[in-house]
Parts: C-alpha cells; structure tokens; sequence
C-alpha cells in the first residue's frame, strides 16, 4: 500500500503512475470501470517541484490534477488526485471548468488559481508593478499572468534557465539576480525563499508562493534587521468558502478571454501518459521539457 492509498475517506482510484527508488511507473487501468457518479480521469497535469521531491522520497502514487469529467456531463472537472485516476467530481479541492475552454487554458489557469490565492494576501495598496518573480516553471508563470491580470505592465523574472517560455510575453523582462539589486516585493515561485530573500530591499515583502522543502530556512536575524513582511501563500491557506472555485473561475475566464490561445498552447506539452516514465527521469536534466506545463493523455496510453 503506498502513502496516498492510506487516505480516508477516498474520492479516487486507479493511479496511472506509482514513484519508487527514484523511478515512475504506469500503472495499468482501473479494473471494472468508473464507479457510478465518477469521473474518468482523462488528461493530468505535471507539477515538477513537487513530483522532484516525491521521486526521492518513500514509495507512492505520483500526481497532483487530474482533469475528467461524468459521461453524462459536458463540463470537465479538475480534481487533485493522482494521475489518470477516476474520481468523485465533487471532492474536496476539485472545481469545474467552464464550457468552451481548452484543455491547455484549464491547466494553466489552474496554476493561476494559487496566484489569485496567493496574492490576495498581499496587504492594499502595496505596488505590484516592477515585481520581481523568482523561477520560471508553472507556479511562476501562472504568478507572472496573475500579476499581469490584476494591472502589473512589467514584471522581472529571475531563472536558471536560459530559455524560458514566460519570456515570450511582452511585460516580462528576464534579469539576473546579480543585475537586479534589491527589489521591494519578490514572490518566490520556485520554493527557493533563501535565494528570493536576497533579492528583498529594506522593508521589502517576500511572497512564498512556491513549496519549499523542508530544509530550506530563512534567517531570521536577516528578516529582522531587513524589516522584511514574510507571506505564506500556499493554496490551501484558510480563504472564504467557496474562494476555491471563485479565484479559479476569475483565471481561467480572464485568461481565455484576455490571451491568446495559441501562445497559451504553445507553453503546453501533451504527452501519452505510457511515456509518463521518461518524462519524470528529465526533470532534473537540461532536456526536461522546455514548456513550464505538461499534461499526460491517458486516452492514448
């Protein structure tokens, strides 16, 4: 039994994908079909920090959204549950996408949805423009479109990565940490709060809005000194009932109606889930995937 099976009450089954030594695996498909009122879990969307740290820790069932929908509904459900699997369509965190939007705007505006939260956090009247975002996978890039959204016209990106598709939008401007100086507000989206936190100015606002692991610390001494705010912005941080399916109901109107399709496309990749295996041993190489969101199709698997 893996560490995700030991849930209660459960709202899944039939993971596609199980993480072990290091290694992932597809799993093959539930047996004896969609429990009554489930949906099948039909595209699931990659989370790579996440995944990174779970490779390397006890053996269990890999994923973090999965997208389905009921055979006698149109609208398509995202639920947080693993890979591929079938699930109840209105379990904890699941929220409804709305008619008409594609599959890639769905995903991306999921990642979207932890800005809205996130951000909501930051107290009035703080200036976002000129923010600095640190990373450039799906959190930052979800970040970058959150500020965007609510009026940011320039937005500093700092990542490793020389080539990034958060580059392609026209209010982004890629700096290097060593060219930046101090910033008053930086959001940390790639659960790296040491390095964001040298970025921060005297009085600076530092947003947690990526997972860091465990281990990684930030001197109190220095946040004391700085007068830095500190901000958790996890997802699941206490918010207004039904603030769930409210914050990703405003991205992902916002974004079908504001930016294009095909640039919201091209920061996508669908891969067959059978190649789910090769895709989990890239992530921590140069040849992982070059766009920020992948989706595993389980209908070609």
């Amino acid at each position: 039994m893996t560490a995700m099976d030991t849930r209660v009450p459960r709202h899944y089954a039939g993971a596609r994908v199980a993480l072990a030594y290091g290694q992932a695996r597809v799993l093959p498909p539930l047996s004896g079909g969609v429990p009554t009122g489930w949906a099948a879990g039909r595209w699931s969307v990659l989370s790579p920090g996440t995944e990174r740290r779970h490779l390397t820790g006890p053996p269990r069932e890999a994923g973090y959204m999965t997208l389905g929908r009921r055979s006698d509904q149109e609208r398509w459900a995202l639920a947080p549950v693993p890979h591929g699997a079938v699930f109840d369509p209105v379990c904890p965190g699941a929220v409804v996408v709305p008619a008409g939007v594609s599959i890639q705007v769905a995903a991306v505006a999921r990642f979207q949805q932890i800005a809205v939260l996130g951000l909501s956090r930051i107290p009035a009247g703080v200036d976002i423009d000129n923010a600095v975002v640190v990373g450039s996978g799906p959190i930052a890039l979800g970040c970058v479109l959150e500020l965007h959204r609510r009026g940011a016209t320039a937005v500093r990106v700092v990542t490793a990565r020389r080539l990034t598709s958060i580059a392609t939008m026209t209010y982004v401007r890629r700096v290097s940490a060593a060219d930046l100086g101090t910033a008053p507000l930086v959001i940390d989206a790639a659960g790296a709060p040491r390095r964001a936190a040298g970025l921060l100015s005297p009085g600076g606002i530092l947003g947690l809005l990526g997972t860091p692991i465990a281990e990684e610390s930030i001197s109190a001494l220095a946040a004391h000194r700085g007068g830095w705010t500190v901000l958790g912005m996890h997802e699941l941080a206490p918010a207004a009932p039904g603030g769930y399916q409210s914050a990703y109901t405003a991205a992902v109107t916002w974004l079908a109606g504001h930016i294009d399709r095909a640039l919201v496309e091209s920061w996508c990749r669908i891969v067959p889930g059978r190649r789910a295996p090769e895709i989990y041993r890239l992530l921590d190489s140069p040849e992982r995937p070059a766009e920020p969101v992948v989706l595993f199709d389980w209908e070609t698997s």
